[in-house]
């Protein structure tokens, strides 16, 4: 389940992301973690997202949050690139953006679709499973094309 500031806190990543020209891939907020630690997955739509893209969107989002005043507590700030392939492959990427929101689709319809849009759960040996606004399915590897992040 994600954080109820993650909806406030990928508007105002969004916000602060457009005069930029990036877009916000992801957003994520690890609470388990001393301090805590929001995470803002970027892309740079025109060129490959460089450490430039980086810095830019956390001097600037961090400036944000400052006078927005949403997380109550301390935390960390980290902002990165998802990488160039926004494609999720291996398993290690599966368990890296569990949380994150992806874009499925299949190559052969199931259950009379053929794309869903979700929060990943995870994937194991014969399915890739999302919450689709609290609703859980799992949706079987052998007709997925891709998966892939995506924003919002």
């Amino acid at each position: 389940m994600s954080h109820p500031l993650i909806p406030e806190l990928l508007q105002l990543a969004q916000w602060v992301a457009q005069p930029l020209d990036l877009e916000v891939v992801a957003v994520a907020l690890h609470t388990h973690r001393q301090p805590m630690v929001l995470r803002v997955d970027i892309r740079n739509p025109k060129q490959a997202t460089g450490l430039n893209d980086c810095e830019r969107m956390s001097t600037a989002l961090e400036s944000a949050l400052d006078s927005a005043d949403i997380i109550p507590n301390a935390y960390v700030l980290e902002v990165s690139s998802p990488g160039t392939n926004p494609h999720l492959e291996g398993d290690r990427e599966f368990a890296a953006f569990r949380g994150f929101m992806v874009l499925a689709t299949a190559h052969t319809p199931y259950e009379g679709k053929s794309q869903w849009k979700g929060q990943l759960i995870g994937r194991d040996a014969t399915h890739v499973t999302l919450s689709l606004r609290g609703k859980i399915i799992q949706i079987p590897r052998s007709v997925l094309q891709t998966v892939e992040l995506t924003s919002k």
